[in-house]
């Protein structure tokens, strides 16, 4: 049987560990030598220089084609297109700079958590000095309240140390001479003397620091965003190549062809889809806010769609991350007003013991034990004897000893009673901490009752765990506590399924293999991460201590709860700002909120993409010139691209299922509703050519207006998946009205264009309506087919 905080192993072997260090500490010069050949007793500074990392984001696809057209631009001398394109870039850039990366944070969060100042024994004295110039071999001094500066071996005396830090787990643990201390553990109660066995990044709390460093899952959005720049660059770098094909054997001058490349090159180019990506999950991100989830990492909401397996932590997550009194079991003489009252006398007031605290409030609120004694001493709980104890008096004025402590221990100073043993063994095999209360004369005690501790779950972690399962999502459990003790909490938050056995995690391992992961340490928990998502899993991690931080880190959707810390915090890619976790619910449903609006751009961008250049082809053979000039295309650009962004505030259905980024499925269907848009298109300016034979100009002006309009249509039919019609959001049919507007402003005034007669332009208009309601209907088989929801 054990109880209340259990003593830590002692450390194996090593010459750290075995050496016994120099009473007098190490001397000053050897503690520089030291010093200079193992570094400081701190975390390297990785952060990135601000100007480097606005640099990187001029570095990626999409930038990389803007740049291309912008010195096209200035070689052919049109410096105000070459402008235009610019600010265009900027603006994805800025946006994508000031609303990325966290990992840095993460690391000054946890640098900040270790001692700044550490008592140490040099040249035979004592003196303080700062933590980061601690060496191995050096001895410090731990006493109440502090942090343990550095990996330590105890040498003597005694400490309750809180490893929450490193291990999430809510009780702290006893450590005497010859058992270790790790970087970041809190000193709760005692004082001890130990010797320096690693500084730096090699303790244990610089290997979680170096695991967040390094931890980095690609997101969906930017696997989708390269794809789709791929198969567009592909599909219409080939129509480029075959479109000065065409003008070499037709005897196109160059003055000719050079344009109509970079017509062509500003219609490939999906300036605006990273940015949307962005403000999509910005606006997501400010929905969430309100809902009591904070996303620190705007692509967490992105991977919101996908989630279909969250890791969850057990400490603090699942569970209250608070001791409290489960059962009391009172002996024949006894009541459990008593045993508690009794227990209660042997507990510390107002100390860090988180055990005494749950028995006082136990105590507190059950009430109603009467004739208890009056405390006069108290002994503090003691790891050799594993017993707490206090000497009372009763009304009569006889003197009585009150023990708490482990079951075996206080069962030894008393009868035998097998009833004792029986309940204890039954109450352990639940996974809860026992422990024995004796009372009575000192040469005389008498188990009293048996009191049974646990880290109860949160009331709603059985509703989330159901709520995710009907969304689609699995939840496993991941813990550094023992597998008894997950087991049942798992039990009884709805979590079923077998739990994993201990060692190793295998890289191999399926979602649906365990329920239950126990025993687990941080660089464990990242690594059952890395492999759900090698499994081709999207992964959400939910957490709350430091040692959850490189899983955080790591999975596409991190989660801290609202008692994390700021470790943890600094990790995650959404944190809870209210208690309990009905946030990571609305975090999933907001995320396939925001997908669906990424998607209706994303196959939008597909479509106007693939159909400009081909348009430009058709016009090309039709007309024998350009059909669109670069000044053109880039008023495209800018209304239909940028205003189009708002998309990102349409009214959408969240899907029931998680959401995968298809994106050979979304350009097949890209393609075949495109090739319904050039028909449109190319019917509108065979009609100004062969009927109303409008001349070279206003054929340019006629393209622009029947693109346009006929996308226009194209986004209103395509935002539904699963009905012909649904409700557009406002922002949308303003920035659609906008468009409209723009556009034939500009044609019928002949602004940047030849002019256009008004009932042709509203002609166009008109049937750009029809043909809309006409693609609306076809796309329900498609979107079937392919599988787009």
């Amino acid at each position: 049987m054990h109880s209340g905080p259990a003593p830590i192993a002692p450390a194996a072997g090593g010459p750290a560990a075995g050496a016994s260090p120099n009473a007098d500490g190490l001397t000053a010069d050897e503690a520089r030598r030291r010093l200079a050949a193992d570094g400081p007793n701190a975390m390297p500074d990785t952060a990135l220089h601000p100007l480097r990392q606005a640099l990187g984001k001029l570095w990626a696809p999409v930038p990389w084609m803007l740049e291309g057209a912008i010195l096209l631009e200035l070689v052919l001398g049109k410096d105000t297109e070459a402008a235009i394109i610019a600010a265009l870039l900027a603006f994805n850039a800025a946006l994508g700079y000031f609303q990325e990366g966290r990992a840095q944070a993460t690391l000054a969060a946890l640098k900040s958590r270790l001692a700044l100042n550490a008592p140490v024994r040099r040249d035979g004295g004592w003196r303080v000095v700062p933590a980061a110039e601690l060496v191995t071999g050096d001895l410090v001094k731990l006493s109440l309240g502090a942090v343990v500066p550095a990996d330590v071996r105890l040498t003597t005396g005694s400490v309750l140390l809180d490893p929450s830090m490193l291990t999430g787990e809510s009780v702290p643990v006893e450590a005497g001479a010859g058992v270790p201390a790790y970087a970041g553990a809190l000193v709760r109660r005692g004082e001890a003397e130990a010797v320096v066995t690693a500084t730096g990044v090699r303790t244990r709390f610089g290997h979680t620091a170096e695991l967040v460093r390094t931890a980095h899952g690609v997101s969906s959005q930017q696997k989708a965003v390269l794809h789709v720049v791929r198969n567009l660059a592909l599909f219409n770098g080939a129509l480029i190549v075959l479109l000065v094909a065409y003008g070499r054997v037709h005897s196109m001058p160059w003055a000719e062809i050079v344009p109509l490349v970079l017509t062509a090159l500003l219609a490939s180019i999906p300036v605006a889809l990273p940015a949307t990506f962005t403000l999509a999950a910005a606006v997501g991100a400010q929905a969430l806010a309100k809902l009591g989830a904070l996303p620190t990492r705007l692509s967490a909401v992105d991977e919101a769609a996908a989630l279909d397996v969250l890791c969850a932590d057990k400490t603090g997550t699942l569970t209250n991350n608070t001791l409290q009194v489960t059962t009391v079991h009172p002996l024949p003489g006894f009541d459990e007003a008593q045993v508690l009252g009794l227990a209660a006398l042997a507990s510390s007031v107002g100390g860090q013991d988180p055990v005494d605290g749950a028995i006082r409030a136990a105590a507190a609120a059950r009430g109603g034990a009467t004739g208890l004694p009056t405390l006069q001493t108290f002994v503090p709980f003691d790891p050799a004897t594993k017993m707490s104890e206090a000497t009372v008096t009763e009304a009569g004025g006889a003197a009585l000893r009150v023990v708490k402590g482990a079951c075996a221990a206080v069962a030894a100073l008393a009868p035998a009673a097998p009833e004792a043993a029986a309940a204890a063994e039954a109450l352990e095999a639940q996974g809860l901490r026992v422990l024995a209360v004796a009372v009575g004369p000192p040469a005389a005690l008498k188990l009293a009752g048996l009191i049974a501790l646990s880290d109860p779950p949160r009331a709603d972690s059985a509703a989330l765990i159901q709520a995710l399962a009907a969304l689609g999502v699995r939840t496993v459990m991941v813990t550094g506590d023992a597998a008894a003790t997950a087991a049942i909490v798992a039990r009884a938050v709805g979590l079923q399924g077998a739990t994993a056995p201990p060692g190793p995690i295998a890289a191999s391992v399926r979602a649906e293999d365990f329920a239950v992961y126990a025993g687990v340490l941080p660089e464990g928990k990242y690594q059952l991460v890395q492999a759900f998502q090698k499994a081709g899993h999207t992964v959400g991690m939910c957490g709350d201590g430091a040692n959850d931080a490189p899983a955080l880190r790591q999975a596409q959707m991190g989660i801290a709860v609202s008692t994390a810390t700021d470790v943890a915090k600094s990790a995650a890619g959404i944190v809870l700002t209210q208690p309990g976790l009905a946030g990571i619910v609305a975090a999933v449903q907001e995320g396939r909120v925001t997908f669906q609006r990424i998607l209706t751009y994303t196959l939008n961008t597909i479509v106007k993409k693939i159909v400009t250049v081909l348009f430009l082809a058709v016009g090309l053979v039709m007309t024998g010139h350009a059909i669109l000039t670069p000044m053109l295309m880039v008023i495209i650009m800018v209304t239909g691209d940028f205003l189009t962004m708002s998309l990102t505030t349409d009214h959408v259905q969240a899907s029931p299922r998680p959401n995968v980024w298809r994106i050979g499925h979304l350009t097949a269907a890209g393609a075949l509703i495109g090739l319904c848009l050039l028909l449109f298109c190319t019917a509108v300016l065979a009609y100004g050519h062969y009927t109303l034979a409008l001349p070279a100009a206003a054929l340019d002006t006629l393209a622009l207006v029947a693109l346009v309009f006929g996308s226009q249509t194209t986004l209103y039919a395509v935002r539904e998946r699963h009905h012909l019609w649904s409700r557009p959001g406002l922002w949308l049919n303003l920035s659609a009205l906008a468009n409209v507007l723009i556009v034939s402003t500009l044609a019928v005034a002949g602004l940047l264009m030849q002019p256009l007669p008004m009932e042709l332009v509203a002609g166009t208009l008109a049937a750009a309506i029809a043909f809309g309601a006409v693609l609306a209907a076809l796309k329900l088989p498609l979107f079937k087919r392919l599988h787009i929801a």
